[in-house]
């Protein structure tokens, strides 16, 4: 545990695309400050140093980690990289914020989360949508009993591109939805299925469709695609009480509350469907008010990044810690075992 009073220093390792806006964030929050960055494109450690003059660039993430002023890191690389930078920080005494996905395979990420409690260090898992405020309030909605049973889930995030080299569309869109499903029903799939194509590249998805069975009877689904013509980024999810749709790109506001649902004929609650004479479905939906809550928005990677400075500082838990990334990690593995068997679905070992 720090001094809550001590600046921490922190590192940021890659200044591609989420690079720049850590070092931005944990310029600019109280308590902290960025002390170097480091990058293997030299253009993108010059631009650095224009946006930021103060700030110490390097070549080589090693030279970062052996500087003993540096308290923790950021690594921000491509994902096949993640293990082993992340490691080699935990090992050097390092407090780590990786992006996600924790690790590409299920043993690396274990590993990750024993080294980091065996070294009494922090790693959180950037998984951004955990920090948003309107997956928040789908999770208060869902806890508090407002929505009844959870029925299912549907999540749709698609744009065209871009197409990356390191990962897949799965790995790269999908941990998002898989990581804010496993959060909002407090567990992770029991079974997956999914199918997928590689338009442009061999061996990376572009598109895929994507079924998930959870604990209770819950089931979710989950489109990603880089081959679409709009952006979207957008969740369904059904009750027995109430429904609710997020739309992180929705102008008049993320969340929606739909009061909403199926009664049965003569009854002002929800009951099981029943027959009265054969052909006499008496199922009615019922129509109600739509809320839109007024909620306090914040850039959720900011959250993030002074969450990770409250764990540091030992005042608080992650939610964002190697179990969560492991739990999501053990998912996509799952969903890329069924895209190479054609869609057959694999369960997933209990905990």
């Amino acid at each position: 545990m720090m001094n809550t009073e001590q600046t921490i220093r922190v590192g940021v390792i890659g200044c591609g695309h989420w690079g720049p806006n850590h070092i931005r964030n944990f310029s600019t929050l109280a308590g902290s400050s960025v002390a170097a960055c480091s990058d293997t494109n030299a253009e993108r450690l010059r631009a650095m140093k224009r946006l930021f003059p103060a700030l110490a660039t390097m070549s080589d993430y090693r030279q970062l980690l052996a500087d003993p002023s540096v308290d923790a890191v950021v690594v921000a690389t491509p994902t096949a990289t993640h293990h082993a930078i992340a490691s080699e920080a935990l090992r050097r005494g390092k407090h780590v914020l990786v992006e996600k996905p924790l690790a590409l395979t299920v043993a690396h990420s274990r590993e990750l989360g024993r080294l980091a409690r065996s070294q009494h260090r922090v790693l959180v898992v950037g998984h951004t949508f955990l920090f948003n405020t309107g997956i928040r309030k789908l999770k208060e909605c869902i806890a508090s009993g407002e929505v009844g049973k959870v029925y299912y889930l549907h999540a749709a995030r698609t744009n065209l591109g871009p197409i990356r080299r390191d990962a897949g569309v799965v790995w790269d869109l999908a941990s998002h939805d898989v990581a804010i499903f496993n959060y909002l029903l407090n567990a992770g799939p029991l079974e997956v299925s999914a199918r997928a194509e590689r338009f442009f590249r061999k061996g990376i998805e572009d598109v895929a469709f994507i079924s998930l069975s959870y604990p209770h009877r819950v089931i979710a689904n989950i489109h990603v695609s880089w081959l679409d013509p709009k952006k979207v980024r957008q969740i369904v999810i059904s009750g027995s009480r109430k429904m609710l749709s997020w739309d992180d790109l929705a102008a008049t506001g993320p969340v929606m509350i739909y009061d909403k649902g199926v009664l049965a004929k003569g009854h002002d609650r929800f009951l099981e469907p029943y027959y009265e004479s054969y052909g006499d479905f008496q199922l009615l939906p019922r129509e109600g008010d739509v809320v839109i809550p007024h909620l306090k928005l914040e850039e959720p990677l900011q959250a993030e990044a002074r969450h990770f400075l409250e764990c540091v500082r030992g005042g608080a838990n992650t939610i964002s810690g190697p179990d969560t990334g492991l739990a999501v990690v053990k998912a996509l593995a799952a969903i890329q075992k069924s895209i190479t068997a054609n869609g057959r679905p694999v369960k997933l070992a209990r905990a």
